[in-house]
């Protein structure tokens, strides 16, 4: 009789638990690791291109050299920060954006050179790797907005009632999006 009582209360305790959402949160929980994964893929992918790009620059022009450094350094700190996808907080992401922030403005500096160097902008390998980077950067950005998505649905979720009395009891904590870096909201400005 007392295993009799036990099942009964684990099978209310599972049916309380299937309708508190949890196996949904479960669920959007996953889908932000997931996406999240899909972001650090192409930030390693633009991390990979990197030093052929570099190697392809150097080979054809003789630019500055602290440019160069300055692009192997941010791609440095940028493949050494990293995030687990189960800490998503709004601080780690946005440490996490400022590194690659910078790897994205010296990488911009070291296209900006290629104005000066005329045999450069003709190199095929570097149109091509500079295609790819272009590429790179615009999957990036699908992947954030994704991510952004995927992170909206599964907040919303836990922050409706009932289930944000129960995400709380499980450890389901708001994610943090990804921001637009400061100073974006101004348009740069092209000289010619």
């Amino acid at each position: 009789m007392k295993s009799f009582k036990q099942l009964f209360l684990v099978a209310i305790v599972a049916l309380g638990l299937s309708s508190c959402g949890y196996n949904r949160m479960v669920e959007l929980q996953e889908g932000t690791s997931k996406q999240w994964g899909n972001v650090q893929n192409s930030y390693q992918r633009r991390a990979d291109l990197i030093p052929n790009l570099v190697s392809t620059v150097k080979g054809q022009a003789n630019f500055e050299q602290e440019t160069l450094t300055k692009v192997i350094e941010a791609r440095a700190k940028a493949t050494q920060m990293t995030v687990n996808a189960d800490d998503l907080s709004p601080e780690k992401i946005k440490a996490f954006q400022e590194a690659q922030g910078g790897l994205s403005q010296a990488l911009g500096r070291l296209m900006m050179i290629t104005e000066n160097y005329p045999t450069l902008q003709a190199n095929q390998a570097f149109l091509e790797l500079q295609a790819q980077l272009e590429g790179t950067e615009n999957r990036i950005n699908v992947e954030r907005n994704k991510f952004n998505e995927v992170v909206g649905e599964y907040n919303s979720y836990i922050r409706g009632i009932p289930r944000v009395f129960y995400a709380g009891w499980f450890d389901f904590k708001p994610k943090g999006y990804f921001e637009a870096d400061p100073g974006s909201k101004n348009a740069p400005t092209v000289k010619f």
